[in-house]
């Protein structure tokens, strides 16, 4: 087990550069299967969960390489199983989305329930759906799933949720059918735009990226391209609070600026001062915390992703005023609170989706474990803003979706240390 031992009560100051969006990467690792020739990533993030993704792909015969400048190269060449190795499917949630390439690739799929963390009840029915629209047979049970088709077929695709990876798994096959496949109800998040500008790239037409209808002319024969992967705003929100609850002026690289209006506009309305330096560079200041609005909650895409509501409550008990945060999508999610309330926040659980936070409240020093990716995040950046010395147990969990988390704010002047 790793720990982060965090002193807390330090300004950030300083510029980061974050990385590759993590839902991305994982998605465009799956995407390269279907190419006749390597497909090599840049801009990819370095984090648990890449190379666990890296690894499934190898169990089913597919060369993953690390190039220059941290590129990964994937040459599909070698695969030769459809069966991907269950204990590292139990480890990532995003790995279900191999079962689309595969079925392409070899007309069945034999798929062990995907991991990933524990924040709520996940279902595949989307998924199943979809692949059965394409004409596809799905048997499961408790321990995975077996899915069969003799021939793909194109058609209207309709999602009853806009399910990110069933998005991108109904991309991948629709991308390898000449006629015309269209997907309504798609999700619209910006990983689904940049697997669609990478499998433009490999010879999909596709019309409707990042909007609920998609429609998509595919190729039989698509081919491995060089896609540079999209910067990860989950990180950059991130950041942004950690310099805003620590009183920190901090400056963000390797931004888009469409991936983060709602983000920022709800900052905002918690008193963050930021501007944009250019077209790639976020500028947190110095920033007096008041609560403008009473209720946050998270929606589909352009709406608060799910993924900042964790360290958007830690914002919330540094901020004057009493607020609610909704997270509809999750309902155990939320529960991270408690560690927070032994930390000396004033949080009230409403119900497993919902926290009622009074700030400004002083945290202190704890010993608290890491639940999932984004609470552990957030725990983080709560002893930040705390007095004294705190301890986040379980750092490897964090390191499954942030790259050198603890490195990073150490550069902004954080004192935090990793003990292993």
């Amino acid at each position: 087990m790793s720990k982060f031992v965090v002193q807390g009560g330090h300004r950030l100051k300083g510029q980061i550069r974050v990385p590759g969006n993590k839902n991305s990467a994982l998605a465009l690792i799956a995407a390269a299967l279907l190419g006749n020739s390597p497909t090599t990533l840049s801009n990819v993030p370095k984090i648990r969960d890449m190379d666990v993704m890296a690894d499934i792909a190898r169990s089913v015969g597919v060369e993953v390489t690390n190039g220059r400048d941290g590129e990964l190269i994937i040459d599909p060449k070698g695969l030769s199983s459809s069966k991907p190795d269950a204990d590292l499917m139990g480890r990532v949630r995003a790995s279900v989305v191999l079962a689309a390439p595969l079925l392409v690739r070899f007309g069945k799929v034999d798929l062990a329930r995907p991991g990933g963390d524990t924040i709520g009840e996940r279902l595949l029915d989307t998924h199943i759906a979809m692949l059965s629209a394409f004409g596809a047979k799905c048997n499961g049970d408790f321990s995975g799933y077996r899915i069969k088709v003799n021939k793909l077929r194109p058609g209207k695709i309709f999602l009853d949720e806009a399910s990110v990876t069933a998005t991108e798994m109904a991309l991948m096959v629709g991308a390898t059918m000449p006629e015309e496949t269209v997907i309504e109800g798609a999700a619209a998040e910006p990983h689904i735009v940049d697997l669609c500008q990478m499998l433009i790239r490999m010879g999909a037409k596709i019309d409707g990226a990042g909007t609920n209808t998609v429609r998509i002319k595919g190729s039989k024969k698509l081919k491995g391209v060089k896609h540079k992967v999209r910067p990860d705003h989950i990180e950059v929100g991130t950041f942004a609070i950690a310099a805003a609850i620590t009183g920190g002026d901090i400056f963000i690289k390797n931004v888009i600026k469409d991936d983060l209006r709602m983000t920022l506009s709800y900052l905002g309305k918690m008193g963050v001062d930021w501007e944009y330096i250019d077209e790639e560079t976020l500028h947190i200041k110095p920033s007096e915390l008041v609560a403008k609005q009473k209720t946050f909650k998270t929606r589909p895409w352009p709406g608060f992703p799910t993924d900042l509501m964790s360290p958007f409550i830690v914002l919330a008990t540094q901020t004057k005023g009493t607020v609610l945060c909704h997270d509809w999508m999750y309902e155990w999610r939320i529960f991270f609170a408690d560690h927070l309330i032994s930390m000396g926040a004033e949080i009230t659980i409403a119900d497993p989706h919902r926290v009622i936070v009074s700030g400004p409240t002083k945290l202190h020093g704890e010993v608290i474990p890491s639940a999932d990716i984004r609470a552990g995040g957030a725990l983080v950046l709560a002893a930040l803003a705390a007095e004294g010395e705190s301890i986040i147990e379980h750092a490897e969990i964090i390191d499954r979706g942030y790259e050198a988390f603890g490195d990073k704010l150490s550069s902004l002047g954080a004192k935090i240390t990793r003990v292993e």
